[in-house]
Order: C-alpha cells, then sequence, then structure tokens
C-alpha cells in the first residue's frame, strides 16, 4: 500500500513538473505586437559611432580645438604688420575778433572754416626681445594642446558609452537569472497544487510557495527598474531621446589577452599626459615673453598724409599738404617699478607649478593602470571560478526540481537551491563586468580605445 501511494505521489509530481515545463507561454496579441514593435538590436559598435557623432562634449572640444587653431597665426603674434586708414572731415564755425600789428582789426561773426585730413599709417615690428617669436610658438602649442584635449574627450566619452552599454547588458543578465528562477518557484507552486488536489500536500506549503514566487516577483520587477535607468543612462550618453526602444547584445566579452608590458609602454601616448608636456613648455614660452619685456622694442612706420585746411578768417586762409613719410620708432624700458622683475618670477613659478602638476598626472595615470591591472587578473581568476559555480548551481536546482517531483526534497530544499542559483549567476556577471570595466579602463588610460 506503501508502495503505490509513493508510486502515485511520483507520477503526479513527474506530470506536475513536465506539464509547468513544456506549457507553452501566451502568445502576443496582434495589437500589443504592434503597439510594443521589436526594438532594433543596438551593437557597441553602433553605440559608440552614434556617441562620437551626436556627444555635446566631443562638440565643444572640437569648438575649443578650432578656436586655438585659429588663434595659432602670425598675426595674434604681432609677426606681421599692420595697415590702416584714417580720415577726418571738421567743419567749425566761429566768432572772430583779430587786431593786427598794422592797425587793421577784423571781426567777423560766423566765420566758417574747414579741415580734412586722411592718412594712410603702416607700422611693422622688428625686434622687441624674441617675445614675437616665443608668442608665436606658445600659440602653436595651444593649438596642439586643444587637439590632444579632444582627442582625451573622445577616449572618455568611448569609455563612459562602453561602461553604460554593459551595466545595462549586467542588469539584464541579472533579469534572466531572477526569470529562470521565478520559473522554478512557478513550477514548485504548480506541483504543490497538482499535490493538494490529491490530498498530498497541505495549505502551508501551498502558501509558502507563493509567498516565495511573489518574493522573486518583486525582486524581478525591481531589478526591471534598475535596467530600465541604466538604459536611460546610456541613452543620455547616446544624446538620444530617453524613450527611444533599443535592445542590447547579451553578452559580455572580456578579452583576455591584455599584457601589462603593451599598457605600460602605451601610458606614455596618453593625450592627456601628452597635453601636460605641451603645458609645460607653454609655461615655459610665457617666461620668455615676460623676459622679452626688458628689452628694447624697435619698429618701422610708413604711409602718406593728405591735410587741407581752409579758413574764411585769419592770416591763413588755405593750407593744403600730403605725401608719404617713413621713420623708426624705439622704445627702451628703464623702470617700471620692478613689475617686470616680478613677472619673470611669476611665469618662472608657474613653469615650476606645470612640470610638478605634469609629473602629479603622471603618477596618479600609473598608479590607476596598477589598480585596474591587478583587478582586471584578479577577476579574471574569479570569473574560472564562478562559471563553475554557475553551472553547478543551475545542475543542482535542476536535479533538486525532480527530487521535489519524487517526494525526494523539501521546499526548503528548493529555495536555498533556487538562492544557490541566483546567487552563482549574480556573481558570474559582476566578475564579467568587473573585468570589462578594468579592461575599458587599461585601454582608456593607454588611449587605446576605438569605435
Amino acid at each position: 500500500m506503501r508502495f503505490f501511494a509513493w508510486l502515485v505521489f511520483f507520477i503526479l509530481g513527474a506530470t506536475a513538473l513536465a506539464g509547468a515545463q513544456t506549457r507553452p507561454r501566451p502568445a502576443a496579441s496582434a495589437a500589443d505586437s504592434a503597439a510594443r514593435p521589436a526594438a532594433p538590436v543596438l551593437t557597441l559598435a553602433q553605440a559608440l559611432q552614434t556617441a562620437l557623432k551626436n556627444s555635446l562634449d566631443l562638440q565643444i572640444s572640437r569648438d575649443n580645438a578650432d578656436v586655438q587653431d585659429l588663434r595659432n597665426a602670425p598675426g595674434f603674434a604681432g609677426a606681421l604688420p599692420t595697415v590702416g586708414v584714417s580720415a577726418s572731415n571738421n567743419v567749425v564755425v566761429n566768432n572772430t575778433e583779430q587786431e593786427f600789428n598794422t592797425g587793421a582789426k577784423v571781426s567777423r561773426t560766423g566765420a566758417r572754416s574747414t579741415q580734412y585730413a586722411v592718412g594712410l599709417a603702416g607700422s611693422y615690428l622688428l625686434y622687441n626681445g624674441g617675445r614675437v617669436v616665443a608668442t608665436r610658438a606658445r600659440l602653436g602649442e595651444l593649438a596642439q594642446i586643444g587637439r590632444l584635449q579632444l582627442n582625451s574627450a573622445v577616449q572618455n566619452v568611448l569609455a563612459d558609452v562602453s561602461l553604460k552599454y554593459y551595466a545595462v547588458v549586467q542588469q539584464e543578465r541579472y533579469i534572466r537569472t531572477l526569470a529562470a528562477s521565478v520559473e522554478v518557484s512557478r513550477q514548485k507552486l504548480n506541483l504543490i497544487k497538482t499535490r493538494q488536489s490529491v490530498g498530498l500536500a497541505n495549505n502551508a506549503d501551498l502558501f509558502q510557495a507563493q509567498l516565495d514566487l511573489n518574493a522573486q516577483l518583486e525582486t524581478q520587477q525591481q531589478q526591471a527598474l534598475a535596467a530600465r535607468q541604466a538604459t536611460a543612462d546610456l541613452l543620455r550618453a547616446l544624446t538620444l531621446d530617453l524613450s527611444t526602444p533599443v535592445a542590447l547584445e547579451d553578452t559580455i566579452p572580456v578579452d583576455g589577452a591584455l599584457r601589462w608590458a603593451d599598457i605600460d609602454a602605451a601610458l606614455t601616448k596618453n593625450p592627456d599626459l601628452l597635453a601636460a608636456d605641451r603645458q609645460v613648455r607653454v609655461s615655459d614660452l610665457l617666461e620668455r615673453e615676460a623676459r622679452a619685456a626688458r628689452f628694447p622694442s624697435l619698429g618701422v612706420n610708413s604711409g602718406t598724409n593728405f591735410a587741407r585746411n581752409q579758413s574764411a578768417v585769419g592770416t591763413t586762409l588755405f593750407n593744403q599738404s600730403y605725401g608719404p613719410y617713413a621713420g623708426l620708432s624705439l622704445g627702451v624700458p628703464i623702470y617700471a617699478g620692478g613689475v617686470n622683475r616680478r613677472l619673470v618670477k611669476i611665469a618662472q613659478l608657474n613653469t615650476q607649478t606645470a612640470a610638478l602638476q605634469r609629473t602629479a598626472l603622471e603618477k596618479d595615470y600609473r598608479l590607476n593602470a596598477l589598480k585596474a591591472w591587478q583587478s582586471y587578473q584578479q577577476t579574471l581568476a574569479l570569473m574560472s571560478t564562478a562559471q563553475e559555480s554557475y553551472t553547478t548551481a543551475r545542475q543542482l536546482l535542476h536535479l533538486v526540481q525532480l527530487r521535489l517531483a519524487a517526494g525526494l526534497s523539501t521546499l526548503v530544499d528548493v529555495k536555498l537551491a533556487q538562492q544557490s542559483f541566483e546567487d552563482a549567476g549574480y556573481r558570474l556577471t559582476n566578475y564579467r563586468y568587473s573585468a570589462k570595466s578594468a579592461e575599458i579602463t587599461l585601454r582608456q588610460l593607454a588611449a587605446l580605445l576605438t569605435p
């Protein structure tokens, strides 16, 4: 009799479990399909290209670089001559009272006089202590810094979008792990209902199975919210409308072939470090410009003038002159209250500060690269173990399901197996994302990110 009861118990459990596993999911209606069309799959390469095209930060960096390119011209450094035209026309109405030594007197009311003047003037700086040369070189360095800062902005955008992309993939993989566990809870609940219908399960088991399912559904909804928020962050990084439907790739590929020697050698090509090098040169050139203020300046002036004065009264009723002129101008600084000496000292301190900032930046970047490399190596090792644990946890969950169907396991056993399966899935996904984050950081510091 006992054997017959166990046989019926096993058949009912297996039937319920098989029915839960093979029961087809309800198909979406045509109206639902039309209302929610399938979102296009957005690959990482497409996301990076979109970000490079739409990024507001990159547009700002490009504008700044273009400004520096426009400033990098001989005219801004004072290396070209300046030419200008001036003209004036004055009409004067005077009340005039004049008395000459001959005894003649002139009294005129409303006497009108006109004055015309036109001039063409040009000047060219011949020497000012090398300040023009230093300024010209400084503008060239600033233009190079602008381009390096643009390259740095490109690397930052690529890294930011890559991290946000895989953050969404991470959240969605969490959801898939939870979905598999929720399906197990549904099968467990259906099994308990089937057993209860033949008197082999009580309400306590049914209530507990329903509570477990509800708790997992709540966790799944919370995880879906986290995934939607991560997607919104990604769309903002891509400068797309936040309601744009997207579907991402479902894997987090990790490149396990990175070498520290390659990363360490490529750190010297980081655009931020190269820009810091050029900033030291800029400070040095500003120091040269400050020293140039101590030297005389020599320039050449030339041009032509035309002047015409006509008066209704006075000793000279008409005067007109015109012709070219040329000359040299010389300025010699003698004393300026010690300002020039202090400016040179300030420029020297700024150069020293720029060099120290460059050294500090290099040390920080090398420290960040070393930390990322250590995280990368350790996480790669943990990934292998986490993959084995995930496979084992999945097999254990399936085995406990079969044992539950045969009446050899309890609801507690199933719950513990589900928890182990979820924890293993979380750890594996976290390790993959951590390894990918470290890889992206290493490539960003080494300026190796490409769309």
